[in-house]
């Protein structure tokens, strides 16, 4: 494939998280939980007669977004009509818009294989979701729940050039969306999806080749899948002489294939034109300066304070900030007074694994039962010398997950507190060394290593509660009086 270059451009479909629907007071509710067709109006039902009016909220969160991916918020924007015919769009058409969008011409950074690169931003345009079609044996069913919720698209141009590529966008602009607060990221119950346009180019072309559309794509694994298999089937094709043809596609997961659904109509048989019930939207720059001083800080900017004032690794702070949850998580450890790169390493390692052994994601750790106070108070004894880092990772720390008790409740009961007393170690250190005579042969003959079985020795006789670093200095101390 050396031959080949892969060419991708994502289009995401993020639902902002309004009360209300696009273009009327309908409420907005969980798609999947709610009963099918109980938040509808004659809105949503396009029942004739019925007049739009622009939900100020939903343009405010779409102008937000346009901010945070570097765009162009241009002082006019309109809506306009989309014109299609399909079960879930009641009315016969989408209020979309074409031509004058909310945002455009931004750009977000990536990094891949520890390479940044500029993913350009089209455009970022404000319209309203569809209903949802539920197929089945027996014919189709439809729910106009989503009908009319406020839907931002996010076009990128096409610069990503890998599945790898595409997967890190998908990924960073997520977490943009859920930094901001105006989208849940949760992609199973199709608040945000992606659909990738991919193509293939040969080294020699001058010019792109037609490209296919993979729609409605509902997890970010299966769009890497289904962009390597497309990628693929598309070479094989050029390879046997044949075309591509522009064709919407869909991935059939339990197949783990693509499957042709339509060939690519053009935005001409859309036929676009201005939406006439509702005006023209005049964006004033005080507006827009308005909305910028809401913006919470983003995934970059945490990332460099991590490292500029914290003094993490890139790594570190990269895999901190990826989820907001957790980046508040561990401010809320630093803020308990715990040293960054403690509170990193425990965070990454103890935490991370008890979430993944009970199949949470790192999303919802501001549910986990440990919360970020408690989990601090562990912490803390480990600082203070109250606790060594054995017993507190193999010990307090899964109790504390499993009970809901306080570290030092824990500590406390199974009496865990660590021994830092250098004459009480030493008498153990003493004793130790009686009882190996072999061992300190051998290490007196220069056997360094037979040091740390003499440790471990004296951490047992200390059932683990030594204090390992005044352990190691007596030792050595007991071990040099020897040789004198």
């Amino acid at each position: 494939m050396g031959e080949w270059m892969t060419v991708i451009g994502l289009e995401v479909h993020a639902e902002m998280e309004t009360a209300s629907k696009m273009f009327s007071r309908c409420p907005v509710v969980d798609s999947v939980e709610a009963a099918p067709n109980s938040a509808v109006d004659a809105l949503s039902l396009g029942m004739p007669g019925t007049l739009p009016v622009i939900n100020r909220q939903a343009m405010e969160y779409g102008i937000m977004v346009g901010l945070a991916l570097n765009c162009e918020i241009p002082p006019i924007n309109q809506f306009a009509r989309k014109n299609y015919f399909y079960p879930d769009l009641p009315k016969g058409y989408q209020i979309s818009q074409y031509d004058r969008p909310l945002a455009s011409h931004g750009h977000i950074m990536i990094e891949v294989d520890g390479a940044p690169k500029r993913i350009r931003v089209r455009r970022a345009h404000m319209e309203e979701d569809t209903g949802k079609l539920t197929h089945s044996l027996g014919g189709s069913l439809v729910d106009y729940n989503r009908a009319g919720v406020p839907l931002l698209e996010i076009v990128s141009e096409p610069d990503l050039y890998s599945a790898a590529e595409a997967e890190a966008y998908a990924r960073k602009l997520r977490s943009i969306l859920r930094y901001l607060g105006v989208n849940s990221g949760d992609m199973s119950k199709g608040v945000l999806r992606f659909e990738a346009n991919v193509s293939v180019k040969h080294k020699d072309d001058a010019d792109l080749r037609e490209r296919t559309e993979i729609k409605n794509l509902n997890s970010i694994r299966n769009m890497v899948k289904a962009i390597d298999y497309e990628v693929a089937r598309q070479i094989r094709l050029y390879r046997r002489g044949e075309t591509v043809k522009p064709a919407t596609l869909g991935w059939d997961e339990a197949a783990q294939a693509i499957q042709v659904q339509r060939y690519k109509e053009r935005a001409d048989e859309y036929r676009y034109f201005p939406e006439p019930d509702l005006p023209v939207v005049e964006v004033s720059r005080a507006w827009v300066e308005q909305i910028k001083s809401k913006l919470p800080a983003l995934p970059d900017e945490l990332q460099r304070q991590f490292v500029d004032e914290l003094g993490l690794s890139a790594y570190d702070a990269g895999v901190l900030t990826a989820e907001k949850a957790v980046a508040q998580y561990f401010l809320a450890l630093v803020g308990a007074g715990i040293e960054a790169k403690v509170a990193a390493n425990w965070l990454t390692t103890d935490v991370f694994r008890l979430l993944n052994a009970a199949e949470i994601e790192r999303d919802a750790i501001g549910s986990i039962p440990l919360s970020a106070q408690r989990f601090a108070g562990l912490l803390a004894l480990v600082q203070a010398g109250t606790i060594n880092q054995s017993s507190a990772r193999k010990q307090v720390l899964p109790e504390m997950w499993t009970s809901g008790k306080d570290a030092r409740q824990i500590v406390a009961e199974r009496g865990l507190a660590q021994v830092s007393d250098a004459a009480v170690i030493g008498d153990i250190v003493q004793k130790v060394l009686a009882d190996n005579e072999a061992l300190v042969t051998r290490y007196l003959a220069g056997n360094d290593k037979v040091i740390n079985a003499l440790f471990g020795r004296i951490m047992g006789a200390l059932r683990g509660k030594g204090d390992p670093a005044v352990v190691r200095r007596v030792l050595t101390e007991k071990l040099a009086e020897t040789t004198r």
